[in-house]
């Protein structure tokens, strides 16, 4: 069955179609918003995967380059792997429906957002989100939906639903909320320094903004919504819910308070052993049952012990945040380095420049892109304590690189003041709470030690929730378990003036105005915290750049003059980098950008060019070299490719019968420019020039 709705929606008409595309799906849509169009499909099967304990669901955008009537580039000229951008994508269509699935349903689910058509003023990606939960809201799907999703821009204070591009780039506000009726699910974002009051007044914004997209899936799910699958979560034998408790409730009442993670770890798996051999006779074929029982006790202990004793498992309090250790220049041939330790959480993050050659060339619908800045997460097994395959970057570490990357751009100088490209690294060697905000207090330390001129320092916090009725705990500085076992993770980052960089997901249905707001202070009084601990080591730039750091010099020439330095078939360009060593970049507008670790090397190629493009001018005294000797006179070279005639008059004081008395060719002489007449033609005069000191003392 056939049905559309649509609503007027930022300025712009807004549809959601079904019944047309791909109706084989178990669920399926078609959003429409501008000339963007994004399908999205919702199927399911059983699970056939024995001793499964988690919920295996799958969500993949894809972007067709057809979408925007482009081939795709390569050799195969036919899309490949996703690409970061499709993965993050990915990733913010997956964390807000994933809570909103019944507890115990392991049904395998996979969610598949296709892009038709590219609007270029606008990101498809809240649309990907919208039509994942349509689709599963007009499935047999078991769904608590729906969501909806938004993005939020400010332009001179005021907010936008749905900015276009050119909008996010002159604003101050880069905001996606999803939620449902009541609570937020899940925001993603960075900002350019956002006070927490305006953060507040723009989710807001956000959440009214959405209620008629929720409208009108209310109303295209009555009209075409398929009944959904009756769904029982999987009941734990009582019987055997009493006896872990008798056996396991004062060991785990121990072993949750044991604060190094490792050591809890192994006490935890010794109950959980102990109890599978203690009700192995009685409860035969049981194991992760019983498993199951203890996880679940361990959870709503640490949740009671938060709540009532307001004491944590490394017995902090609610606010209180780990110790914290810095140092930078641990690396030496690094352009600037760092090591960041908050508890069990530590990353090494290292920072290299390098020049325009070294940008990331970017093949997207919108063309060809460059990126200056990069930074890259690295996840290791060892930083947990597991062996495991290195298969490349997860979807997982892109993500965390991403949130990170976004936190720090804002305070990076602009190109006419910083002409580097500028890659930070992140390597988590221990993980114990938020690696993705330990990665940004590393990386602002290690842009400082490298003598980047960055606008501020940054520091990152992470925060969970506990919610149990009426009683809250909001927690600074989460450990691991409290992540698992909470309900909220929320991520702030930014300078002392503002934010630059937020996430949050729920793992409960929703999380309320008032929690969000209290968490956002809680989280700003975190991070003027750690900002002075990082002030301790290091408080503003270094003064220079590394000695190892390329040193880069840019100058004007005119535009006529690139070709002769360039070269025919660019032999005069490569003559200079073999000479030098130098990195040398031109532009069709003049710019020449030299980059060389040695000063020296640097210097000299800047000589060269400078030479190469220097004009004659009028009553300026060179030093030339003759070319061609002539009947009536002599050419000189007075600036490479650049030369002039010397009449048999103005060779010398003397009457002058013969120009090869005087001069032969390959001679250096001294000679002034008399005049260049409109066509570019030169006079020269040596004895005008003779007993002066030349412009030109090299050629």
């Amino acid at each position: 069955m056939y049905k559309k709705v649509e609503t007027e929606w930022g300025g712009r008409l807004f549809s959601i179609e079904s019944g047309l595309l791909a109706k084989q799906a178990h669920g399926s849509v078609i959003v429409h918003y501008g000339d963007s169009m994004v399908l999205v499909t919702a199927t399911t099967q059983a699970n056939t995967r024995e001793g499964i304990d988690y919920f295996p669901l799958t969500v993949d955008y894809q972007e067709k380059t057809f979408s925007a009537g482009k081939i795709p580039g390569g050799f195969f000229k036919r899309e490949g792997r996703l690409s970061e951008k499709e993965i993050i994508t990915s990733r913010c269509v997956d964390r807000p429906i994933r809570p909103l699935f019944p507890k115990g349903y392991f049904d395998e689910v996979q969610i598949i957002a296709t892009l038709l058509s590219a609007d270029p003023e606008m990101e498809p990606d809240i649309l990907a989100m919208i039509g994942a939960s349509a689709a599963l809201q007009v499935s047999d799907i078991p769904f608590g939906g729906p969501i909806a999703g938004v993005r939020v821009g400010r332009v001179q204070g005021q907010f936008i639903c749905n900015p276009t591009l050119e909008q996010i780039k002159e604003g101050d506000l880069n905001l996606i909320v999803a939620a449902g009726r009541e609570a937020v699910v899940m925001v993603e974002g960075s900002a350019r320094e956002l006070p927490e009051n305006a953060f507040i007044e723009a989710l807001a914004f956000a959440h009214e903004s959405i209620q008629k997209i929720l409208d009108i899936q209310d109303e295209l799910q009555l009209a075409v919504g398929k009944p959904k699958k009756p769904f029982q979560p999987p009941e734990i034998n009582e019987s055997l819910r009493t006896r872990v408790k008798e056996l396991t409730y004062e060991k785990l009442g121990e072993a949750v308070r044991i604060p190094k993670k490792l050591e809890r770890y192994r006490r935890l798996d010794e109950i959980v052993e102990e109890a599978r051999v203690a009700l192995t006779v009685d409860f035969e074929g049981q194991g992760k049952s019983i498993s199951d029982c203890v996880g679940e006790l361990k959870k709503q202990m640490i949740r009671n012990m938060i709540i009532s004793d307001n004491r944590r498992i490394d017995g902090r309090g609610k606010t209180d945040i780990r110790e914290i250790n810095c140092q930078v220049g641990l690396l030496p041939r690094a352009h600037g380095s760092a090591l960041f330790t908050r508890g069990e959480t530590q990353v090494l993050v290292a920072t290299t420049l390098g020049t325009s050659e070294d940008e990331q060339r970017l093949d997207s619908l919108i063309g060809e892109t460059f990126k200056k800045f990069m930074l890259h997460y690295n996840f290791p097994p060892f930083s947990v304590g597991e062996v495991r395959f290195l298969r490349g970057p997860s979807r997982r570490d892109i993500g965390h690189g991403n949130l990170a990357e976004r936190a720090i751009i804002p305070v990076i100088p602009p190109e006419t003041e910083f002409p580097y490209t500028i890659r930070i690294v992140s390597e988590v060697l221990e993980s114990n709470g938020s690696s993705s905000m330990a990665t940004v207090c590393g990386a602002s330390l290690s842009l400082m030690d490298g003598g980047i001129p960055v606008k501020a320092p940054i520091a990152g916090i992470a925060l969970g929730l506990i919610k149990e009725g009426e009683n809250v705990a909001i927690l600074s500085d989460i450990l691991g378990d409290e992540d698992h076992i909470g309900d909220m993770d929320f991520k702030v980052a930014g300078t002392r003036e503002g934010i630059t960089a937020f996430q949050m997901d729920a793992k409960i249905s929703g999380i309320s105005s008032d929690i969000l707001t209290k968490a956002l202070y809680q989280a700003r009084e975190g991070r003027m915290y750690i900002l002075d601990k990082m002030a301790e080591v290091i408080s503003e730039p270094r003064s220079d750049l590394s000695k190892y750091a390329p040193r880069i010099e840019t100058i004007m020439i005119p535009t006529d003059r690139i070709k002769d330095v360039i070269g025919p078939g660019g032999k005069i360009i490569r003559s200079i980098i073999e000479q030098t060593g130098v990195k040398i970049d031109i532009e069709d507008s003049g710019e020449v950008t030299i980059a060389s670790a040695n000063e020296e090397a640097l210097q000299k190629a800047i000589k060269i060019v400078q030479d190469l493009t220097r004009k004659a001018e009028p009553g300026q005294i060179y030093l030339g070299k003759v070319k061609r000797i002539m009947d009536f006179g002599a050419f000189v070279e007075i600036l490479p490719g650049t030369e002039g005639l010397i009449h048999i008059s103005q060779l010398d004081n003397q009457h002058v019968k013969n120009v090869r008395d005087i001069l032969s060719e390959g001679d250096e002489v001294l000679v002034k420019v008399l005049n260049i007449d409109h066509m570019g033609k030169i006079r020269l005069s040596r004895k005008e020039a003779l007993g002066h000191v030349p412009e030109n003392h090299t050629q």
